[in-house]
């Protein structure tokens, strides 16, 4: 069974795709519905925030990557989605236009921008240690976990000095690496609560037809009806990402190809390490 996988926010910019007319219809819309061209990350009118700019492009590229997919003949019978990669997957599974992924990812990366004007957050990228020492480490350091990704990756977010400090901490409790990396808003933590209204606003502003491919969440690893995407489209700003659990419950489900659909192959990556787990237990 194939399931098209679609990631959330790139750390940079990737390759640039072939320029075909699927590419400039993407740039278009992005242009028209975002301000942002995503081939030079130009802003037509105010400028927003690194962060947001790489949001819409992520997003876009996820639209444009599904839109070849399909032209070669690829259909998914599942979707799966990480972190900000669901307005991207709700366009692939029918419930939203790609123009409406577009604008829903520049509107709420924007209020997550309005954040940054009056806190300091980052994110801390953990690999090597267990789930146990690294929920304690994020409660010494009064971080979150936002992302668990494998039993061996995770992010933290929340307060740069708390991210910093649960880095240090971390790197001594023997992780293999441990990195901070800037964002705008503390993303997948209660944190999120402070822009709740802004967010809830934006989401309530667009109808959510039945996805007509299943999509599985992020959070219970539920298939999403129409009925309860307004609601995740808020709780997920809020919760952790968990992939681990995300990619098992595909696998049960019966899914055996696996795409990734946007910048990158972090979540393939991921796929590998849960793999190898299982073949060694």
């Amino acid at each position: 069974m194939l399931c098209f996988m679609f990631p959330g926010q790139p750390l940079s910019r990737g390759t640039e795709p072939a320029d075909d007319a699927e590419y400039q219809t993407i740039r278009k819309l992005a242009l028209d519905h975002t301000g942002l061209d995503i081939h030079d990350f130009s802003w037509n009118g105010e400028p927003s925030s690194e962060s947001v700019a790489l949001q819409v492009y992520g997003t876009a590229m996820s639209l444009y990557r599904r839109r070849v997919l399909s032209r070669e003949g690829n259909r998914p019978q599942m979707i799966a989605e990480h972190s900000m990669g669901i307005y991207a997957a709700l366009a692939a599974g029918g419930s939203i236009a790609d123009s409406d992924a577009l604008e829903l990812t520049f509107r709420i990366g924007g209020c997550m921008a309005r954040m940054a004007e009056t806190g300091d957050y980052a994110l801390g990228c953990m690999v090597g240690l267990t789930l146990e020492p690294l929920l304690a480490i994020a409660e010494n350091n009064g971080v979150f976990l936002a992302n668990h990704n494998t039993s061996r990756h995770f992010l933290l977010s929340g307060e740069r000095f708390g991210i910093e400090s649960a880095v240090a901490e971390a790197l001594q409790s023997g992780a293999f690496s441990a990195k901070v990396f800037p964002c705008d808003a503390p993303l997948h933590t209660p944190l999120m609560e402070a822009s709740a209204e802004c967010l809830r606003e934006i989401v309530s502003g667009y109808r959510y037809a039945q996805p007509v491919v299943p999509l599985l969440n992020h959070i219970d690893q539920d298939f999403l009806a129409a009925s309860e995407v307004q609601d995740f489209l808020l709780r997920e700003l809020l919760l952790p990402v968990y992939w681990e659990k995300s990619y098992q419950a595909l696998r049960s489900a019966g899914g055996t190809k696996l795409i990734e659909v946007g910048v990158g192959d972090s979540l393939k990556k991921y796929n590998r390490w849960i793999d190898s787990e299982a073949a060694r237990s």
